[in-house]
């Protein structure tokens, strides 16, 4: 292998004539075919990945991708045998999954194909004459069914999997439309095509059972289960303005419906007699894509119609028009558009709609353009940018700017950038463009035409010609390496123009046939030639002589090269080998190995070669060349590469053919020896403007800046005004809400006053309520006493029963045990007897056989005697008769061999009867197919009269029917008129009634509202009555824990004075006894009345406290009243918001009603379209409403919040004071008297305020 190596860059070209040529991989990716290749190409990020083709390989025919975006199906052929290649695309990189390459059943090639919906099969077509249908398990490359479409070798176009069913496929050509059902091994068709065949081009799936199907003729077929559903047909209509439109000029359906009085959709008479028949031309469906909404389809040159499902009924109308855009830079602008769209394909969110034409272009549309673009036709934009549509002819580069220049046989030359993988600038002719050539400065372009050669400059925007040359049917041209000369080709002559004077300085005549190649040396001192009458000369320009040649008539040369030492030549041309010349003669040529060499290029390192191949390849060796097949060999084009160059850096390989791509290739050597280094200087960026265009767009800018102060001034003026229109406005509203305010005031007061009332009714009413509940608390609790004691005493009456019933149920199952051990024995005793009655017999029976056994031998003994005698006789018998018959035969073989004879002529006669007979039977049978065939066709045209038969009288009758019920109909409209006229009447008496019950529930929202307020009163009289509860139940308790201290004071008191007792006849110790008890229990008491004399402390820390919780309690109260204020606002507002909305909402009910029954009448009368009112949806209630409370109930918590903290603050300051005052020697607390703990009238004051 070689140690130089070239990698795919970026291609330019796309092969239009691949059956299904163009797909979405995901979102953002694309999948087409160029070359040899299938490119991934990212439409976002603009980078290229490639999927090469099989080696070998002469042409990609078909593609489908799998449903699932996993596979990827070629069709080749590779060295003439049909091969089908699966790629797994998510791998990176794409790897081949399966080769299908050895098949049982004559092919050709594949046409088309497609994968199943899982992914799992797929279906293949085979060309004529076979026109073979495959079902392939491709996974196991196993054929599952194989069935003959046409026997008639017409063209089939398309294959389809029905897309919910794996059984189910679809094909469609020249007069067939067949659906097939794979089902034991077979493919069997299951629809009977009716009618006369069309040319089916294109078909797609619109659902599980229905196809849309596209012909030559431009009519589109619905077919539903194999059954055709609708039709419509598509006519390009060419008016004498030249002005084209497109529209659907006939629709039918199996059901006939006639269109209203305001149908757009004319009848085809209408279109007939409107237009003659030379303004009509047919447009043919190539393509037909299906969306969620309907499908798109090419309706004739440069156009795609898109069709919408209509909502209550099974077919589609024409709902846009996408049209290709005029080309600017076109010469004939109008040849844009006549281009047919091959191949169609939706993104996988529906977002872009992507088509191939038959010019190798593609295009994409967004499909919200389509939406916004009513009316007028949407347009397609390039999806990268115009490619060549013809075979490249000429391919050159330049020094000085990343540029690649290009020449076609599609009358274009095209300027691309290899850096940035885009189109700088092209231009189309009205002349074939045979060769180019580029400046190095990359300025100017020299370019042959059939008629002229023609120097140009290369403008921001435009390539102009400014010298021309008489020169015609030029095919190679070449600038020098330094600018200064170029030379062009015109037969077998070579003219050398200088680019300064542009005058012909010399001509260079010695070839015998067409030169096929020129290239200069690095010195630009000498000129190498090649032609087709094999000779290579080596020309001196200074003397315009040849100072070496080689001749060889045997060999036509394609390529041409020179080294970089300008030593040795190098050509290759139909000999199948590389030559190296130098002084006039071959140094040694390298086999090409069976294939033509069409181009040869050299690095300026002199350390890489490439050359072209006839069959599309490029080979990648070093140099010196190798004797043995040492080289890189890569898939590229699809046709002979017609030219190769290498960029000025040698990093870039430029390669085009005659299958109109251009690849970029990225080259190095391993090895890394003579590739040149970075350049040092960037590339230019100058373009060649000329001052004319200059000074337009300098004039343009003056008028625009004009225009864009002018538009200032107009906006400033008119935000001016609408200040002023605000300003006065908002005036206008402060007054209003003023008013309001003051209005609300006074209702609010009115409305305190009138809760005042309600309060002290219903303090009454709360009264009457508790004491009615105590009575009937008391009678419940008599009555369910009573109640209890009746169901004890039925539980105890139940218990009973069921002790009287288990006794029962124990006695009668040891009497079943009793019966059933009794019966078993009996059974026992009759069974024995039986058996041994049985056995008695059994005996008896034995003997008898034994008895019969005996006699039959006797019997066998006599007859066996009795046979003997018979055969003897017998014997005798036959024995005489043999005699007799041996005399008889001799007699007659005598007569057989006479007989024989006889046999033999007569046996000759038959054999030549039964020749004729054979042939006439031949004929026969011919002549009976002939019959059957034409009694079938006779059966077949009898049973299509019949039903046509059948479907006029149908259809006359569904028109009698119609005209019935039309009549009929118009009866009913003069009726529900007057219905309506009467209704109307009816509907002004309930908008009063309406009225009235509005204000019967405005009076009982305002009921409920003083019912509302009573209650908060009563809650907040409940909660005050368990505040007190709670601080009694806590004196209370205090109270009882001081009388517990004072009787345990007691009780010690005595058991001291009992013990003092004992010491009596002991007067001393008595007295200390005495003492202690004194010191004990005196002082005690004493302290007691200290802390008597300290009450007035108490009394005032009491009354500061009662204080304090009245202040509390007011506080809470105005809290609750302004909360309750602001609820009974809120409340109210939203009662009123809802009364609003039931009144809305049964307005629409009454509105929607009235608008269905229209609809009816209107429908049944067949005036207009039936166009459902779209249903208004219901009223929501408005947010601003409900989030006034909220704000509101925010403000009041924090008001309350600040209040509870300042109260606590209060109250920790008091305890503070009083722990002081206790600190005071003297003072102490009385004993059961206890303060409560902080943390407790916290938690209690929390509780209260929840």
């Amino acid at each position: 292998m070689s140690t130089v190596v070239a990698q795919w860059l970026h291609v330019f070209g796309l092969r239009s004539h691949v059956a299904n040529n163009i797909f979405f991989f995901d979102e953002q990716i694309v999948i087409f075919p160029s070359g040899n290749h299938c490119v991934k190409y990212n439409v976002d990020q603009k980078w290229q990945k490639f999927i090469p083709g099989t080696d070998k390989s002469q042409a990609m025919l078909a593609l489908s991708i799998s449903p699932n975006r996993r596979y990827l199906a070629i069709s080749e052929t590779v060295q003439e045998k049909p091969t089908i290649t699966v790629y797994e695309l998510s791998s990176i990189p794409c790897r081949k999954r399966k080769v299908l390459n050895n098949f049982d059943f004559p092919v050709q090639k594949f046409i088309s194909m497609a994968f199943s919906p899982d992914s799992k099969y797929l279906l293949t077509q085979t060309s004529p004459p076979e026109s073979n249908l495959v079902y392939w398990l491709w996974e196991k490359q196993k054929v599952m069914a194989i069935v003959r479409t046409d026997a008639q070798n017409n063209p089939i176009y398309q294959v389809s999997f029905n897309p919910q069913d794996n059984t189910q496929v679809c094909v469609t050509g020249n007069g067939i439309f067949k659906l097939l059902r794979f089902a034991e091994g077979t493919l069997k068709q299951t629809n009977f095509q009716r009618g006369e065949p069309q040319n089916y081009l294109a078909h797609a799936w619109v659902s599980d059972d229905k196809i849309i199907v596209g012909t030559d003729t431009g009519r589109l077929f619905l077919f539903e289960s194999g059954d055709q559903r609708w039709e419509t047909s598509i006519m390009v209509k060419e008016p004498t303005n030249g002005s084209k439109s497109l529209e659907v000029i006939q629709e039918s359906e199996s059901l006939i419906e006639f269109p209203p009085v305001s149908s757009p959709i004319p009848s085809y008479e209408q279109v007939t007699t409107a237009t003659s028949p030379s303004q009509l031309t047919m447009p043919q469906v190539f393509a037909i894509a299906a969306y969620s909404k309907g499908f798109a389809c090419s309706a004739g040159p440069g156009r795609v119609l898109l069709f919408e499902k209509m909502e209550d009924k099974d077919f589609y109308r024409e709902s846009r028009e996408i049209q290709i855009p005029i080309d600017p830079q076109s010469n004939d602008p109008s040849q844009s558009d006549k281009q047919d769209v091959l191949c169609m394909c939706f993104s996988p969110s529906e977002e872009t709609l992507i088509a191939s034409t038959s010019k190798n272009q593609l295009y994409s549309i967004t499909m919200s353009v389509t939406e916004i673009s009513k009316g007028e036709p949407a347009h397609f934009e390039y999806l990268m940018y115009p490619l060549h549509s013809a075979a490249i002819t000429g391919l050159a580069t330049c020094i000085r700017k990343p540029l690649i220049a290009t020449c076609s046989l599609d009358r274009s030359i095209r300027l691309w950038n290899y850096e940035t993988n885009t189109l700088e600038l092209f231009k189309e002719y009205q002349e074939e463009a045979y060769t180019v050539s580029l400046h190095p400065s990359g300025h100017y372009v020299v370019v042959g035409f059939a008629d002229k050669l023609r120097l140009m400059n290369l403008l921001i925007d435009d390539i102009r010609a400014f010298k021309e040359y008489s020169v015609r049917g030029c095919r190679e041209c070449s600038f020098s390496n330094g600018g200064h000369l170029f030379a062009a080709a015109n037969g077998n002559v070579i003219h050398i123009f200088t680019t300064t004077s542009l005058e012909n300085i010399t001509n260079l005549k010695g070839h015998t046939g067409k030169i096929r190649s020129i290239v200069w040396n690095a010195d630009d001192s000498k000129l190498i030639s090649g032609g087709t009458d094999g000779a290579v000369y080596e020309w001196n320009l200074s003397s315009g002589k040849r100072e070496t040649e080689c001749v060889l008539k045997s060999c036509s040369y394609n390529c041409v090269t020179i080294s970089p030492d300008s030593k040795i030549i190098f050509a290759v041309g139909s000999d199948q080998t590389i030559k190296e010349i130098a002084d006039s003669s071959i140094l040694r040529e390298m086999s090409a190995f069976d294939v033509i060499y069409t181009a040869i290029v050299i690095s300026h390192s002199g350390r890489m070669m490439f050359v072209g191949t006839s069959v599309g390849t490029v080979r990648a060796m070093k140099y010196p060349l190798p004797l043995q097949k040492e080289f890189n060999e890569y898939q590229a084009h699809a046709g002979p590469v017609t030219k190769m160059l290498l960029t000025f850096d040698d990093q870039y390989l430029l390669t085009i053919a005659a299958d109109g791509c251009l690849f970029t290739w990225k080259v190095f050597d391993k090895e890394g020896r003579g590739i040149k280094r970075e350049r040092e200087v960037g590339f230019a960026e100058e373009v060649l403007v000329t001052k004319t265009d200059m000074e337009e767009k300098a004039q343009v800018t003056l008028e625009l800046k004009a225009r864009v102060e002018e538009l200032k001034m107009e906006n400033e003026y008119q935000l001016r005004l609408k200040d002023m229109n605000y300003s006065e406005k908002i005036k206008e509203l402060t007054d209003k809400f003023i008013q309001e305010m003051e209005s609300l005031k006074t209702k609010n007061q009115v409305l305190r006053t009138e809760k005042e009332k309600q309060d002290v009714l219903h303090h009454k009413h709360i009264e009457d309520l508790l004491g009615k509940q105590s009575q009937e608390l008391q009678d419940l609790e008599c009555c369910n006493n009573q109640k209890l004691l009746l169901e004890y005493e039925k539980y105890q009456e139940l218990q009973l029963k069921s002790q009287r019933m288990q006794e029962e149920y124990e006695k009668q199952l040891r009497d079943n045990d009793e019966t059933k051990s009794q019966a078993l024995e009996e059974l026992t005793e009759f069974y024995e007897a039986k058996l041994q009655e049985k056995t008695t017999l059994l005996e008896e029976a034995q003997e008898d056989v034994r008895q019969q056994l005996r006699e039959f031998e006797e019997t066998k003994k006599q007859i066996e005697e009795d046979e003997d005698r018979e055969i003897q006789d017998i014997k005798t018998k036959y024995e005489k008769k043999l005699r007799d018959e041996k005399e008889s035969n001799l007699r007659l073989k005598g007569e057989t061999g006479i007989m024989r004879k006889k046999f033999s002529s007569l046996q000759k006669e038959i054999e030549e009867r039964t020749n004729d007979i054979e042939s006439l039977k031949g004929e026969q049978v011919k002549l009976q197919g002939v019959i059957k065939s034409l009694e079938k066709d006779i059966q077949g045209l009898k049973q299509e009269i019949q039903e046509r038969d059948e479907t006029i009288q149908d259809k006359e009758k569904r028109i009698y029917d119609l005209k019935k019920k039309n009549q009929e109909l118009e009866k009913f409209k003069f009726v529900l008129n007057y219905k309506i006229k009467e209704l109307k009447k009816q509907i002004e008496p309930r908008e009063d009634e309406i009225k009235v019950m509005k204000e019967q529930i405005q009076e009982m929202e305002s009921e409920l509202e003083r019912f509302h307020k009573q209650n908060t009163k009563l809650e907040l009289n409940i909660t005050e009555l368990w505040q007190k509860l709670r601080a009694t139940d806590q004196e209370m308790l205090r109270e009882i824990q001081k009388k517990r201290n004072l009787e345990a004071l007691v009780r010690r008191f005595k058991t001291d004075l009992h013990n003092c007792v004992a010491y009596i006849q002991e007067p001393r110790l008595l007295k200390e006894k005495i003492r202690g008890l004194f010191e004990k229990y005196v002082q005690r008491a004493d302290m007691v009345e200290i802390a008597g004399l300290n009450t007035d402390l108490q009394q005032e820390y009491a009354r500061q406290r009662e204080h304090l919780e009245r202040n509390l309690a007011t506080l809470k109260k105005k809290v609750v009243k302004e909360g309750e204020l602001h609820r009974t606002d809120y409340v109210r507002i939203m009662q009123e918001n809802v009364t609003l909305i039931k009144e809305i909402n049964e307005l629409r009910r009454e509105l929607k009603f009235t608008r269905s029954q229209v609809y009816d009448l209107e429908a049944a009368l067949k005036l207009t379209k039936k166009i459902r009112p779209q249903e208004v949806p219901e009223a929501v209630p408005s947010r601003d409403m409900l989030s006034i409370a909220p704000t509101m109930r925010l403000n009041e918590q924090e008001e309350t919040g600040r209040i509870i903290e300042m109260q606590r603050i209060e109250i920790r300051r008091l305890r503070d004071q009083i722990q002081e005052q206790e600190q005071v020697p003297g003072f102490h607390t009385p004993p059961g008297i206890r303060l409560p703990s902080l943390l407790d009238s916290e938690v209690d004051f929390e509780l209260q305020t929840k």
